[in-house]
């Protein structure tokens, strides 16, 4: 009885110091921008994840597609840059179901002229 009570604890502890399981965020995520001029622009994300990797596009209010790089996931929270011209943006996110709360940070934080760090919400699209 005691070696099976004893079993049954180690069990215990390594289920509660395994890694979190990462959200899965592959699909299309669709965000609202509001722009400088006080605007709304619609930004569509599409991500494909592959384990801790993710991989995809950022479709902007023109319809480019950026690609994006560094995509990395970690439980809940994961990051990507997406870059062009000299820029790049990082993307710092959480995923909470069918939403992904965002924050960006342009560059290095030092760069003159950079945008203004800024926060959204992706809603998940539905399949259809």
């Amino acid at each position: 009885m005691k070696k099976l009570l004893c079993a049954f604890a180690i069990l215990l502890f390594g289920l509660s110091v395994a890694p979190a399981k990462a959200a899965d965020v592959t699909g299309i995520w669709k965000a609202t921008m509001t722009a400088s001029d006080g605007g709304s622009q619609q930004m569509t994300f599409t991500f494909k994840q592959n384990g801790a990797v993710v991989t995809g596009t950022v479709q902007g209010p023109q319809g480019n597609l950026i690609e994006i790089s560094n995509g990395k996931i970690n439980g809940n929270d994961f990051r990507f840059d997406v870059s062009f011209g000299s820029m790049t943006i990082h993307h710092l996110c959480t995923v909470n179901g069918d939403e992904i709360s965002l924050k960006t940070k342009y560059g290095d934080g030092d760069q003159g002229g950079a945008p203004p760090s800024m926060e959204m919400t992706l809603k998940r699209e539905k399949d259809k």
